[in-house]
């Protein structure tokens, strides 16, 4: 009997050891990627900062997050260098997996096709992606915006600026807004404007998220991992040829652990994205193709209600 409480005693005392010394060597050891993708990932998700700040004071961590910032674009886009090509209406669905993270791209070869669905009470209430698309009459999409109430899991207030079909949607306070969309050329544009510069931009469709990821095929991310951790993602981006990048990246699970801005920012580039902006993720990254659930959603619930997508028509 005294050997077993000594045998039980030894495994508690190597693992509470074990497990000590590798939190201290992830925050204190010379694993600097480790500890800043830890740090990262933990200050960008709602509630796990107490993890880094467990370990390291608020400067350390202030300056861990500014060494992985994404920067912002010095060049407005250059539209003129997008020469969309109506030549097809392929959808073309493909695989992205690398041994931390799984996910999937749709190339969508005519950009007239993708435009902003939103949920039927915007405003008070989302719906899931599959709910929007099927009220659409869409074929495929992705999750799109934020939204402000979060917590509640309603998904009903956007956050920023919704526009569809040419109208205002939606509009908060804010003096500027992050756009993401397509405008009456047919063309995306990314990037921080206020008002009155959207509408000079003469936007069909557009919802406000980012950070812009590419620009005038210049990668904004240039040192670190772009400052947000490892976490499901959503994003999309267009190519010089018109055609549109919608991305998908599952997390938070044991198949696929998550991705990087910067993950994502080399995977749209591979595939010859010319700007790009990061859409949002989280529990809320989905995607749908021929109707159909392409990924797996984080939320143990499955899918969440959103206010806000890029569809398929």
């Amino acid at each position: 009997m005294k050997l077993i409480k000594k045998v039980i005693f030894f495994i508690i005392f190597e693992f509470i050891f074990c497990t000590t010394l590798g939190t201290y060597l992830v925050f204190h050891g010379p694993f600097k990627n480790i500890r800043n993708t830890v740090v990262t990932s933990a200050m960008t998700t709602m509630n796990h900062k107490y993890i880094a700040k467990l370990f390291l004071s608020d400067d350390e961590i202030k300056r861990i997050m500014e060494e992985n910032k994404i920067s912002s674009p010095t060049e407005s886009e250059n539209q003129d260098a997008i020469k969309v090509k109506y030549s097809s209406n392929n959808i073309e669905c493909i695989n992205i997996e690398t041994n931390r993270y799984k996910g999937y791209l749709l190339i969508v070869d005519n950009p007239k096709r993708v435009k902003v669905g939103t949920s039927q009470d915007l405003g008070n209430r989302g719906e899931t992606l599959g709910q929007i698309i099927k009220r659409y009459n869409a074929v495929a999409g992705v999750n799109a915006g934020g939204f402000s109430n979060a917590m509640t899991g309603t998904g009903g207030i956007p956050s920023g600026i919704i526009i569809e079909n040419g109208e205002i949607k939606y509009i908060d306070d804010e003096k500027t807004f992050n756009i993401v969309g397509f405008n009456n050329k047919n063309i995306l544009i990314v990037g921080e404007y206020k008002l009155d510069e959207i509408k000079e931009l003469k936007l069909r469709d557009a919802i406000s998220f980012g950070p812009a990821l590419i620009v005038n095929g210049k990668p904004m991310i240039k040192k670190g991992d772009g400052g947000w951790g490892i976490a499901p993602r959503t994003a999309i981006g267009q190519t010089q040829d018109g055609k549109v990048l919608l991305l998908t990246i599952d997390g938070r699970q044991k198949h696929s652990l998550g991705a990087t801005l910067k993950d994502v920012q080399d995977v749209l580039l591979e595939y010859g994205a010319y700007n790009a902006s990061n859409l949002d993720g989280g529990s809320s990254a989905t995607m749908y193709n021929d109707g159909k659930l392409v990924n797996k959603p984080s939320d143990i619930l499955g899918e969440r209600a959103i206010p806000s997508a890029f569809i398929v028509e």
